[in-house]
Order: structure tokens, then sequence, then C-alpha cells
């Protein structure tokens, strides 16, 4: 089957902007994986999902089921750390719920010098990352634990994170999230479970002058900095993201 015909079909289960992209990655396609993507569209299927591919802060990153796609609105966490990195150049940057690595590559592509670990307690989730490290050629660790028992014997500058944050039950959430891994989308206590890990466990593991930053999901904002002054955490200021929404909260020691 070749391109052309290829493409009609992939435009028929979808729109010709998603048949494109992918006919774009393919110099030619059977006709059982054409007819087989065009089966995964038709289910709903994020396209990044089927190229194992997504676009963040400028990179293309390696994606698969085990991990969520990069999207559009962390890249407002990106672009808080850089700004303020200005003025405070930080050293090392520890990654909470690392994923596909996007945030931590992102930083230290653009942060000179910038070196760091990245977390995640999904070993799958890890592959994924490690392999976004490697093609992207930077100095980050890759390390498997949970929120709450992650130990190191050094302090970072910086930490970042975006955690599972979503109610379960949430009737919010989109059809395209059934392709993400529910490790990653959802968390106990209302989708603040993960927060309370965070708060409680990163005060072993940040410098005096260090900063966290955190991506929070819609209407969020009260409680999560509720949460982390109750550990200690001073409140400094809230990001919006391109919608205007409240989406990344800058806490210090």
């Amino acid at each position: 089957m070749n391109i052309n015909q290829a493409f009609e079909i992939l435009k028929n289960a979808s729109d010709p902007h998603i048949a494109r992209i992918i006919t774009s990655r393919c110099k030619k396609m059977s006709k059982i994986q054409t007819f087989y993507y065009a089966h995964l569209l038709k289910r709903g299927m994020p396209v990044a999902k089927i190229i194992h591919s997504k676009w963040f802060y400028g990179i293309d990153f390696y994606t698969n089921k085990h991990t969520l796609d990069p999207r559009p609105d962390t890249e407002t966490l990106v672009e808080c750390v850089i700004q303020d990195s200005i003025e405070n150049k930080p050293r090392r940057i520890l990654d909470m719920g690392t994923g596909t690595g996007c945030i931590i590559c992102a930083l230290c592509k653009n942060i000179s010098d910038l070196s760091g670990v990245a977390l995640d307690k999904s070993k799958s989730a890890l592959r994924v990352a490690r392999k976004n490290i490697k093609k992207l050629k930077l100095d980050i660790q890759t390390k498997h634990a949970d929120f709450e028992k992650f130990k190191s014997n050094e302090k970072f500058d910086i930490i970042v994170s975006n955690p599972p944050y979503i109610k379960y039950g949430d009737k919010r959430v989109n059809n395209m999230a059934k392709f993400d891994p529910e490790i990653a989308l959802y968390a106990k206590n209302d989708g603040l479970m993960a927060y309370e890990q965070i708060a409680k466990n990163a005060l072993n593991l940040i410098k005096q002058d260090g900063k966290i930053y955190l991506e929070i999901g819609v209407g969020q904002s009260n409680q999560v900095i509720k949460i982390f002054k109750f550990y200690g955490w001073k409140y400094e200021r809230t990001a919006q993201d391109l919608s205007g929404i409240n989406r990344v909260l800058i806490f210090t020691l």
C-alpha cells in the first residue's frame, strides 16, 4: 500500500492533519499497519501514542503507553524554572515523577551545566525516560522509588514535579486519558496524596535556599498551598498557563 492510499484511509478514520502526521513519518505502510492505525484512531487514541513521539519545549520526546504524553500546560513549569535560573543558576535538580523525562530534560537542555536525578515509581516509565536522556546526551541519573521513600545523600537546588493529581472518579477527564497509565494520573485523598508525600519528603532533599516547582490541577491551588505550609514550606508565587489557569506553585524553605 502506498502512502497516498494510507493517507486516505487514516483521513477517513480521523482528520487530514492527523493522517498527515502519521504518514509523514513512514516511507511506506503495509495494509495491515494502516488499518490497525485507523482502528486506534477510531478508538480515540492520541496520535502521540501511535507514533511514539511528542514535541515538548522544542524537543521531540519518545513516549508510549507507560507514560503521560508531554503536555503544553507543563511547559509553564519549565518556563518558571528557566526564568528564575537567570538570577540564581541551579546546578542540581530532582524531578519527582519524571515519566518521559520531558521536564528535567528540557531544563538540562536550556540551563547550562545543570544535571540531576529523574525519579519515578514506575520502572516502565523510567525505561522511557532513559531512552530520552540517552538520545539527548544529558547528565541525568534515574532512580526507582516512591515519592515518600526516596532518600539521597545530596540536597538539590531545585525540585520539580508534575505528580498524579486527578481525583478518582473525576468526570472532567476526557476519553484520551484511558490511554495513559492510571498511576500517572490519579491520586487518593481527592487527588492530593502525592503533594502530601512530596511536601514531607522534599524537606530532606532540598538545599536551604532551594525552590520546589509543582504542577497542579484546576482548582487545587489553595489545598496544595495549605499542605505545603503545614510541612513548613513558604509559598512564593503562582504561575498561570496560557489559558489563564493557575498551573504552577512555587515554594521555598
